[in-house]
């Protein structure tokens, strides 16, 4: 009988841990002027704005955050948002557009088994793999030379190169990974 008990409360007890640690998230979503926006929680990139609309929602540990919206072609937008656990929390915010850069232009295309990778030049957050990826598609930058990284959103080690743009040449990148 005795040891049925502890059974029992044993049982009590990690079905309460696994509820508690179960309902510690809450959920993100992000309405902007640009779906290209990358959305960054708490400094850590977690994908473009446009995977979380109206059908998508990120899962965001329960507390206080910082966002912060960034697109090169625009002002970025910082904002703290809290999470309660089980609910799903929507910043919408339009970004305003900064002055359009003046050619020449190199190109950088970026090819990689993570789409959603996020892609920095010299350190600032310029879009992800997947909208660099083919002919119709480039980063356009001015010539000269770069420090690149793309750091996967899924984990893993992020890529680094040096690369040197020429006006009116496409540099492409690719990046070892599984496809």
């Amino acid at each position: 009988m005795k040891s049925n008990c502890i059974r029992w409360a044993t049982v009590i007890v990690l079905a309460a841990a696994s509820s508690l640690a179960f309902g510690q998230s809450g959920y993100l979503r992000v309405k902007t002027s640009t779906g290209r926006a990358g959305v960054f929680v708490d400094d850590k990139y977690v994908g473009p704005a446009a995977n979380f609309g109206i059908t998508r929602k990120y899962t965001v540990a329960a507390g206080e955050h910082t966002v912060t919206l960034r697109e090169p072609r625009y002002e970025s937008f910082t904002t703290k948002v809290t999470i309660v656990a089980g609910k799903t929390e929507t910043i919408k915010h339009p970004l305003n557009a900064l002055p359009v850069p003046k050619p020449p232009f190199g190109r950088l295309r970026t090819e990689g088994p993570e789409k959603y990778a996020a892609v920095y030049i010299n350190g600032e957050y310029m879009g992800h793999v997947d909208e660099f990826d083919n002919s119709s598609q480039a980063l356009l930058l001015p010539p000269g030379a770069y420090s690149l990284k793309i750091v996967p959103v899924a984990g893993g080690s992020p890529f680094e190169q040096k690369i040197e743009l020429k006006a009116n040449e496409t540099t492409v990148v690719k990046v070892p990974g599984k496809a």
